[in-house]
């Protein structure tokens, strides 16, 4: 019997609310974890390394906003305990729940039997010197400095409660705040943020560089903000630990980038961009979109920016592994969908080749970071910028002058050897945060020479001489931006990598344009998952069933992404001591990786050297 339209309406709002309900409890756990780990953090270098001692114990339940006594540090550290791990403290969180303001009210409530609201110093004193967890006179002394609000004698215990869950509260909000900002916590030892839907994927809201100081106004198709990255965002406790694992190097496509002669005669589109490699080790990179007014075949390359360097100087970003991944927005722009990505290769140049149809599309360029990483090297002598000649003025060194020009060629995204305002501001809000607006740009325009309202190659050296002139030539913020740029005291770009991307299409002139220039976020790494779980050999770890590597090679490049079915996390230790001739984008040849549950990872990458 069919059931009637009334009925399916119940039973959908029913799956609705269920469906609801299920997103809040896990938003709610993830929460948890993701402060749990917060506080963890703050005492501890790591989620892997344990609790060793009583007092590490009570300095971290501090930190994640409880006030443990004796008695609560004695029931989870006894006589026989030698350590707590991130799981143990977890599970001690959801016991030992944050005491709440009536809660505290109640327990003052008992001291001031008048019932005024207020309890004198001495009878504080008294009780807490001689009740319970005993405390010193000093200590006492030191919450009656901060809490007495009118100088009276005497402690207004409501406002005093007050007090105390705020303090609390901004303690636990300093901590998930660090974690955030810093992302070498976020992703210790765990890789990057997880993949938990096959769906759609949201474009993330914009991050601005760490550099930035101001923020600037994007408008983006709706989407989620970033994924918050977390150790456990488990609907359990529990964790499993797998077998470790090694990473092979099977051969998954064909590494030649075929070009037909047709091609010639396609429709080009081009945009140059560039890695750059902040203080953390974070890689932010320019995003782009790009529009097909109709279907046609489309041939997508991306290949390191060969920019001529000074003499006996090596360009270290020739040798970075670059690529891109195409997603498309839907009809209501709330979302973007992988497409495909960059796998195929010709030498430094990697590319895809196939049909697109009509409408806009993001490219979200990506590297390992394993050839572009913080160098170790000392520069012993420091470049000259600036020298007076013999009038007495000041100018631009030849080798000052030779980065700059650099310097324009990786800016100048179009490549038609000229700065427009929107270029010109790219390279603004990396080296000082700032934008220049329209008045800004009319009076470098009256300084600086331009054509078509452009900045030409002269007037950006020009620009530099001033700056320098502007500060009696002090190379202080000269070299501000330079090191911004990427560039060391030697005037060698070794923490950037600029590139460029072709467009081919056979049938419509395609329109490509910078639009951010920020970290990959959530939005790359799922878009890494996805396509190494698409393409890649997945391989079930021996004892655990529910976890799979999924392994993917394309040219040099062999990259890993972890699948845990579970229902819990799993802890893995890879091993990559037996890898040879290899370049791991961690540093490191052992190491862990935390997967939430029902979740993916892009864990590791080797590079072939």
């Amino acid at each position: 019997m069919a059931s009637s339209p009334r009925n399916n309406s119940v039973q959908k709002a029913t799956q609705a609310e269920y469906s609801q309900g299920k997103k809040s409890q896990h938003t709610e756990e993830a929460n948890f974890y993701l402060n749990c780990r917060a506080a963890y953090l703050t005492v501890l270098k790591s989620s892997l390394e344990n609790i060793k001692s009583r007092e590490q114990l009570s300095l971290v339940l501090q930190q994640a906003g409880r006030n443990p006594s004796q008695k609560t540090i004695n029931k989870y550290w006894t006589s026989q305990t030698t350590a707590l791990n991130f799981d143990d403290f977890c599970a001690i969180l959801k016991q030992e729940k944050p005491v709440t303001k009536t809660e505290l009210l109640e327990a003052f409530g008992k001291i001031d039997t008048d019932k005024t609201g207020y309890i004198l110093h001495d009878e504080l004193y008294k009780i807490l010197t001689t009740r319970g967890d005993k405390m010193t006179w000093a200590e006492v002394n030191a919450i009656t400095k901060q809490a007495d609000f009118n100088c009276s004698g005497k402690l207004d215990y409501s406002k005093f409660c007050e007090l105390y869950l705020s303090t609390r509260e901004q303690s636990c909000r300093t901590a998930r705040e660090r974690l955030e900002v810093d992302s070498r916590l976020r992703q210790q030892q765990f890789g990057n943020q997880a993949e938990t839907s096959s769906e759609g994927i949201p474009l993330p809201v914009p991050k601005p560089s760490p550099r930035i100081s101001k923020k600037t106004d994007h408008k983006l198709p709706k989407a989620d903000s970033r994924a918050p990255s977390r150790p456990s965002s488990a609907q359990s406790g529990k964790a499993s630990t797998c077998p470790a694992v090694s990473v092979g190097s099977s051969s998954n496509r064909s590494t030649k980038l075929i070009e037909p002669d047709t091609m010639k005669e396609w429709q080009c589109a081009q945009s140059k961009g560039c890695f750059y490699l902040e203080e953390d080790g974070e890689i932010i990179s320019h995003k782009y979109r790009v529009h097909f007014p109709q279907r046609s075949s489309v041939c997508v390359t991306i290949k390191p920016l060969n920019v001529p360097q000074v003499e006996g100087r090596s360009c270290h970003w020739l040798s970075v592994d670059t690529a891109l991944f195409i997603l498309k927005e839907n009809e209501t722009q709330e979302n973007l969908q992988l497409v495909s990505f960059t796998e195929v290769q010709n030498k430094e140049m990697f590319g895809w080749k196939g049909e697109l149809g009509s409408g806009n599309y993001w490219l979200l360029p990506f590297t390992t970071g394993c050839r572009l990483r913080k160098g170790r090297t000392q520069v012993t002598e420091e470049a000259k910028l600036v020298y007076r000649d013999e009038d007495g003025e000041l100018a631009l060194t030849k080798d000052f002058r030779a980065a700059l020009l650099d310097i324009f060629e990786t800016i100048d995204l179009d490549g038609n050897g000229l700065l427009s305002l929107e270029e010109y501001n790219f390279f603004e809000l990396r080296t000082s945060g700032e934008k220049c607006d329209e008045e800004a740009w009319a009076v470098c325009k009256e300084n600086f020479e331009m054509k078509k309202n452009e900045l030409t190659r002269q007037g950006f050296l020009d620009l530099n001489l001033m700056e320098a002139m502007d500060r009696e030539g002090d190379p202080s913020d000269l070299w501000v931006t330079l090191l911004s740029l990427g560039y060391n005291k030697a005037l060698e770009m070794t923490e950037a990598c600029p590139f460029v991307i072709d467009i081919y299409s056979e049938r419509c002139k395609p329109r490509i344009k910078a639009m951010y220039l920020e970290a990959g976020g959530s939005q790359l790494s799922r878009a890494v998952c996805r396509a190494v779980v698409n393409k890649g050999e997945p391989k079930v770890l021996d004892g655990s069933e529910n976890t799979v590597v999924h392994t993917y090679k394309s040219g040099r490049r062999i990259t890993s992404v972890i699948e845990n079915k579970s229902e819990n996390k799993v802890i893995i230790h890879v091993n990559n001591e037996q890898s040879k001739n290899c370049l791991n984008n961690r540093g490191l040849t052992v190491f862990a990786v935390e997967v939430a549950p029902k979740s993916m990872m892009f864990s590791f990458v080797d590079l072939l050297s």
